[in-house]
């Protein structure tokens, strides 16, 4: 057994070089992260056209939907394709309550999102039950089941003739009153993405991933896996719906086959993949690049089904070189291009003790050691190693 005069060779990060890279790393997201918002806080103005914004619009509302969805998806790793169907309620829900009820525009989007929160309880008892694939096919008949709800019941969603909602600024011109949503789906989009940094770093997020990774193992520990599902499953809900009947009041007509459809759900899932699921901002990323795409294909191949298919091939390229998203793939890079900064120093393992207990701010009792082993521990040698 070594004493604790034995030198020892163990490898010791330089704490000033983990300390400058972690700050580098810090600054780097900052830094990005408020380009990011100083380019779409000034996209309205830098627009060339009205077409453009309301493509902006487009992009925006697709990124508060995709991570709605990541709430579900990304923490408790369940794919549904009926997120689709819960926008379409709260375009419906706002908009009936707007026509119906006679509600001020803005009042009616916080009732029917909050009447969406409150149906996702009940639809989250018999989804959530299920896993796999089984969830899957749930989550796709309860799109079908509302789209066929409302396109029979015309009297009260004007069926396939579609259901005009009120503007809640008459006065603005079209211009104008792309620039006032583009801002409220920026509002929307940044709630969305402080509620999911919140419940990241909670504990109840480390339940929800838990789930994710083994939901068996979670439940077996003491997690109240079926609670925790169904509660994150709620807040998606709300957010979606929030998302839905916002861009009812934009857009101002609603169609049962658009507001319902598979395509919308599967849009949000393939967004949201694309960009990193376990990301903040992955379903942002994904959004801009899937947006973005749609829209320039739909005006590049509107008149046939030719913007599905570039829309596919697309993805298809950035899931084959990137599997796990956009932004795992540019960190990864990052990191490879990164020079290793690893030293391997020959110190006694009283020396060690004494740096830890120093670094953790405890006392420590200097221990004697000889000449021989004094002068080996003072020659400290270090040497750089790459990887």
């Amino acid at each position: 057994m070594p004493s604790a005069s034995d030198p020892t060779t163990v490898a010791v990060p330089p704490a000033g070089a983990v300390t400058a890279r972690r700050s580098l790393d810090r600054v780097l997201q900052v830094t990005a992260i408020v380009l990011l918002a100083a380019a779409v806080l000034a996209f309205p103005s830098l627009a060339p056209n009205p077409y453009v914004l309301s493509a902006g619009v487009v992009v925006l509302n697709y990124a508060v939907l995709s991570t709605s969805w990541n709430f579900v998806g990304g923490f408790t790793g369940y794919i549904s394709l009926g997120h689709g169907a819960l926008a379409g309620l709260g375009g419906y829900g706002t908009a009936l309550l707007v026509t119906k009820a006679g509600l001020p525009s803005f009042v009616a989007l916080a009732v029917a999102a909050l009447l969406v929160a409150a149906l996702a309880v009940p639809i989250g008892f018999a989804a959530l039950r299920v896993r796999g694939a089984s969830f899957v096919i749930v989550s796709i008949a309860l799109v079908l089941i509302l789209l066929l709800v409302f396109q029979s019941w015309a009297s009260l969603t004007g069926g396939s003739r579609g259901l005009v909602v009120p503007r809640p600024f008459p006065d603005l011109l079209r211009p104008e009153h792309h620039r006032v949503f583009y801002y409220l789906f920026t509002g929307l989009l940044a709630l969305a993405l402080l509620a999911w940094w919140v419940v990241d770093r909670s504990r109840f997020g480390l339940g929800l991933k838990a789930i994710r990774e083994d939901e068996d193992k979670a439940e077996a520990l003491g997690t109240p896996t079926f609670a925790y599902k169904l509660v994150v499953f709620v807040v998606s809900a709300g957010f979606t719906a929030l998302g839905g009947g916002l861009y009812a009041l934009w857009f101002g007509d609603l169609d049962p086959v658009f507001q319902f459809s598979i395509l919308t759900g599967s849009y949000l899932v393939l967004m949201a993949l694309l960009g990193g699921v376990r990301n903040l901002f992955g379903p942002l990323v994904g959004a801009l690049v899937v947006g973005i795409g749609l829209e320039y294909f739909k005006v590049e191949f509107g008149d046939t089904q030719l913007h599905l298919v570039a829309t596919g091939l697309l993805l298809a390229l950035v899931v084959l070189f990137m599997p796990d998203g956009v932004l795992p793939a540019i960190g990864s890079l990052l990191g490879r291009m990164r020079p290793a900064q690893n030293s391997i120093r020959e110190i006694t393992a009283a020396q060690l003790r004494q740096q830890r207990a120093t670094a953790a701010g405890a006392p420590v009792a200097r221990e004697p050691v000889d000449a021989a082993a004094g002068t080996a521990g003072t020659r400290a040698q270090s040497t750089e190693e790459r990887a």
